[in-house]
């Protein structure tokens, strides 16, 4: 199988840079796979479980947003908060649950509240996720 590069970059640090043989990434627009001679595109991506395929083995990391760009060069993902699934904080996800349930109700009716209220069940369904895969 061909491989390409790819990095996921947090505000923090450089949390994978190296060839890979897929990834799978939680998009705003629907999940998508990418591997080597993906079609160029940039995505947002949404709260969920980014998978990465590197020989053999799949690496889990728990993403809170970003983007992804796909070009020639390979796969650059930036994202807001991005932890392995085994360390991840499941406080951060409630958290974040409690602090955009609380702008919703302040906000008013229009496309910002739509947008907080989108991604308040992405949150809401990684919770989910991560507690009934025992991801935690």
């Amino acid at each position: 199988m061909a491989t390409f590069q790819f990095e996921l970059v947090t505000p923090d640090k450089v949390l994978f840079s190296g060839q890979v043989d897929q990834v799978d990434v939680p998009g705003v627009d629907g999940d998508f796979g990418v591997l080597a001679g993906h079609a160029p595109l940039v995505a947002l991506i949404k709260p969920g479980v980014l998978v990465i395929h590197e020989g053999g083995k799949k690496h889990r990391i728990v993403v809170l947003g970003g983007f992804a760009e796909v070009n020639p060069q390979g796969l650059s993902i930036l994202a807001d908060l991005a932890s392995p699934a085994e360390d991840f904080d499941r406080a951060v996800i409630a958290s974040q649950i409690a602090e955009t349930e609380q702008k919703v109700k302040e906000m008013e009716q229009g496309s910002l509240l739509d947008r907080a209220l989108e991604r308040l069940d992405h949150f809401k369904q990684l919770d989910t996720h991560l507690n009934s895969t025992g991801m935690h």
